[in-house]
């Protein structure tokens, strides 16, 4: 699997072959947690879809990113399991490709829905009168729309660069495709190129990031100057489980990628990308359900519905 091949044999996934006494045990453990993740999910989804009461810009956001969260664990958790179960390390070349190309779509998809909801957080908390003007149906599917083509074609030039670079090494020590570890098995990667791709990731990245920033300090701002510190709490509630998503997400997300080469260890990458993949995407939706009283109300209407 060593040296420089035009041919694209495919790559050794090792994921967690190194480790085969913990297969069984990881297995189980993964697919609890993925099946936990579609359901609740699904539910999420369901549960805004059914609901007219929800059918407000917030939670047709949140209902957008629990479907995003059911294909960002599908794309890189089933491979996974499939490879503790069967020992199976291969990965063809052009099925390595695809996966990183829908992972970058999906991946940056939460990141933007993320800063979309913080501006309508905003614009609930600092623009109340305006809100529904600010946040109309138009408007979400407008943002929703553009977020997908910016992220699309993202996606279709970091897929390009890396289908067209010549490998020499074709071990990933990793359970799926990640653009850095592809990337780390060309054989040269010109400067400009470098130069160029952190510069446009950077936007992708660093966009969002800014976006939320900038949407909570005018929240903030807004809400200290209420008199009432009642009314201080009750305002900024209504961002918090918001706010508890996006340092769950950008946190891992900083732990993944936000280091030094030095500091690099295969088995610490797994780990994070497993909390990353598979465990926010499974959390979410209990974060929606336990800390935002309007989906607590449509929970146990919808369970009294049932039981009548």
């Amino acid at each position: 699997m060593e040296g420089k091949n035009e041919t694209h044999p495919g790559f050794t996934l090792v994921g967690f072959s190194d480790l085969p006494e913990l297969r069984i045990p990881l297995f189980s453990i993964f697919m609890t947690a993925y099946i936990i993740c579609i359901i609740g999910n699904f539910s999420i989804s369901m549960l805004i879809i059914s609901q007219p009461q929800l059918h407000t810009p917030m939670y047709v956001l949140m209902g957008n990113l629990a479907f995003v969260d059911i294909f960002f664990t599908s794309i890189t958790i089933p491979r996974a399991l499939y490879g503790l179960i069967s020992g199976d390390t291969y990965i063809s070349f052009h099925g390595c490709i695809l996966q990183l190309f829908f992972f970058l779509i999906v991946g940056n998809m939460d990141s933007f829905l993320l800063a979309l909801m913080a501006f309508d957080r905003y614009a609930a908390v600092c623009h109340p009168l305006r809100y529904l003007t600010i946040m109309s149906p138009k408007t979400c599917i407008y943002l929703v729309a553009s977020s997908w083509v910016i992220l699309i074609l993202h996606s279709i030039l970091y897929t390009i660069v890396n289908s067209t670079q010549a490998h020499c090494k074709w071990v990933l020590h990793h359970f799926f495709c990640d653009c850095p570890v592809v990337l780390s098995l060309s054989c040269t990667v010109a400067p400009d190129l470098q130069i160029g791709m952190l510069f446009e990731s950077a936007i992708i990245i660093l966009g969002p990031v800014f976006f939320i920033l900038v949407s909570y300090i005018l929240i903030i701002r807004a809400v200290l100057k209420l008199h009432s510190s009642k009314g201080n709490w009750q305002t900024f509630s209504t961002c918090s489980s918001h706010l508890t998503m996006v340092i769950i997400f950008y946190s891992t997300l900083i732990f993944m990628y936000s280091r030094p080469n030095t500091v690099y260890s295969p088995a610490y990458d797994r780990m994070v990308s497993i909390v990353f993949c598979l465990f926010i995407p499974m959390l979410n939706p209990f974060i929606y359900s336990l800390r935002n009283e309007q989906v607590k109300s449509a929970v146990k209407r919808v369970l009294l519905q049932a039981s009548s």
